[in-house]
């Protein structure tokens, strides 16, 4: 049947919508029938990118997370038809009542008792959000066991590295890491050129192929392009289409 993505972390500003839409623009470049909704309740990020064409979920009421609106997100999903994809970015604001909603009702059981696909794609990122961002990942691992779960690495703020440790020497790695569907280690790149094009490319909301063929400098293109392939090679070894030829 369908697969559904629940881009979760509970650290804001690590890329959880940057990973939304890499895995919108990766599922639509193989061909696969798309669908993303947006549950942010404080910035749509994802819904940014109008070639997307993203559902915005609003969640809110009297500026508290009604997790009866979650019910809708049950419905979309339950209702795919075979062989679709639905991505849902998620914010850090609402993922403690979007866990606490999956737990309680029991969502992703259900989900798979319907023939669906669960995948839970977490970040793990360095700098100051290091530890936030892996403490995050084990509860989705500790609570959500059933589900299929892929680690994204994002090296934007610095090295995923503590006391001369990487992540695969983390406790979170040596105590989950034979159940991960995946780890993603996203490109480190020159902070002054790729880096540089990568964050004035995100800020226009665009997606890689658009910026390609888009009239922006060649340089910046063939960067952007680099980028792009390089990071379509890693995602075709991460499995994310559960077996079928990439």
């Amino acid at each position: 049947m369908a697969t559904i993505h629940f881009v979760l972390q509970g650290k804001g500003g690590v890329g959880k919508s940057f990973i939304a839409s890499l895995l919108v623009q990766y599922l639509k470049l193989k061909g696969c029938a798309v669908d993303a909704i947006d549950t942010d309740p404080v910035n749509n990020t994802l819904a940014g990118y109008k070639e997307f064409d993203v559902s915005i979920l609003p969640i809110l009421r009297e500026n508290n997370v009604d997790p009866r609106m979650f019910d809708s997100l049950m419905e979309t999903a339950l209702g795919l038809p075979e062989d679709a994809h639905l991505v849902i970015d998620n914010g850090a604001s609402s993922f403690i009542p979007l866990c606490s909603y999956l737990l309680e009702n029991e969502a992703i059981n259900l989900l798979q008792a319907e023939g669906h696909t669960v995948m839970l794609h977490s970040v793990v990122t360095g700098g100051q959000g290091i530890m936030d961002t892996v403490n995050g990942l084990a509860a989705l691992a500790k609570y959500f066991p059933e589900a299929h779960l892929a680690v994204w690495l994002n090296p934007k703020d610095g090295e995923i590295a503590l006391d001369g440790l990487t992540f695969y020497d983390f406790k979170v790695f040596k105590e989950y890491g034979n159940s991960f569907h995946s780890v993603i280690e996203l490109p480190h790149r020159n902070t002054a050129t790729f880096g540089k094009d990568l964050s004035d490319h995100l800020a226009r909301r665009l997606s890689f192929d658009a910026a390609i063929n888009s009239s922006q400098p060649i340089m910046v293109r063939r960067r952007l392009s680099k980028y792009w392939d390089d990071v379509v090679a890693i995602m075709d070894r991460a499995n994310l289409l559960m077996g079928r030829a990439a």
